[in-house]
């Protein structure tokens, strides 16, 4: 985003994030104290993000990112630092009480739980933008998130701002992916299909449809706003014809760009898994009970159900060679 005319757009996209993506959801307040208490004033922000974004389910697992200053800061094991530096984000597992909500009986405690990405925020910012090659990042962020806490305004806005420029890096990635004319429901299906595929987590082609379904209308309102600014660098789409609630939109992309851009997503894909293996290895050691951990994130996104033997329990790295590899052989991974 570099000319003025696109920043003034792509702040258009902010501000109707800041706006309409949910701000506050109550099961977090406890679990964003634990983690200001943990992290103290390197802590600058906590997104949320995934299904429990839009659920608010009690018993679900919360996606949750949390941005600080300094890696270092973050860390008392200098091992664990230069991981979570060579290899962003750290993932860990956090747990707080939640007091009894309206209607229930007086002293009803729930366990809210969740797993949280570590990361700081100037590699958040450079992981929405163009500069970082791989989808990781801009592809989740693209999506509805929301801030649930920020240090000042200053991070809110930066927040923000990294919330839009993920959209116009998304939206910029996968337009060679479409036919010359598409909606822009064909726009995120089909990206989120490439993102998919980019990482160790397959997913039914219904679930991108259900995605696009639940935040319509704020796909609706941005994606125009992202392809005028993008436009205005050079690339972007206009729209030919449709109707209001579906318009059909055209970008004329040449050949060999669109050539280019499908091998770049087929490295994308082959870099993704790679990188997606490692994370999980990390996770194994980081994250509460790593091993079932990696179990339910395969079950949860490849629908292949996996036995682990108490031996394995032990020897994460192990478990997760032996469960990609099984994983593999049953046709999970795509």
């Amino acid at each position: 985003m570099q000319s003025s005319a696109m920043n003034e757009l792509a702040q258009g996209i902010a501000q109707y994030i800041a706006q309409h993506v949910p701000q506050q959801a109550p099961a977090v307040g406890p679990l964003v104290a634990k983690l200001r208490a943990r992290y103290g004033e390197n802590l600058r922000a906590v997104l949320l993000y995934g299904s429990c974004l839009h659920s608010g389910d009690l018993k679900g697992l919360f996606d949750l990112y949390a941005l600080v200053d300094s890696y270092q800061a973050a860390h008392a094991n200098r091992l664990a630092a230069t991981m979570n530096a060579l290899l962003p984000p750290n993932v860990y597992y956090l747990e707080a009480e939640l007091a009894e909500q309206s209607g229930e009986p007086e002293g009803a405690v729930h366990r809210v739980r969740a797993k949280y990405a570590l990361l700081t925020l100037a590699d958040f910012q450079a992981g929405v933008s163009p500069r970082w090659f791989h989808s990781y990042l801009w592809a989740r962020f693209s999506q509805p998130s929301a801030l649930v806490w920020a240090r000042d305004d200053l991070t809110a806005q930066l927040i923000h701002a990294s919330f839009a420029e993920a959209v116009c890096t998304f939206v910029k990635r996968c337009l060679p992916l479409l036919p010359r004319r598409w909606t822009i429901a064909d726009l995120w299906q089909e990206g989120l299909r490439w993102t998919y595929r980019a990482e160790f987590r397959p997913e039914q082609p219904e679930r991108q449809q259900q995605l696009f379904a639940a935040s319509k209308v704020y796909y609706t309102v941005i994606t125009p706003i992202a392809l005028k600014a993008l436009k205005s660098d050079g690339h972007g789409a206009v729209q030919v014809g449709g109707t209001a609630e579906e318009p059909l939109f055209e970008a004329k992309i040449a050949p060999e760009l669109r050539r280019r851009a499908l091998l770049a997503w087929k490295l994308r894909i082959v870099q993704g898994k790679a990188l997606s293996l490692l994370r999980l290895a990390k996770a194994a050691f980081t994250f509460k009970g790593g091993v079932e951990y990696i179990v339910w994130k395969i079950e949860r996104h490849s629908g292949v159900h996996m036995e682990v033997s108490p031996f394995l329990r032990r020897h994460p790295l192990l478990a997760l060679c032996f469960l990609s590899l099984r994983l593999y052989r049953r046709g999970g991974v795509r």
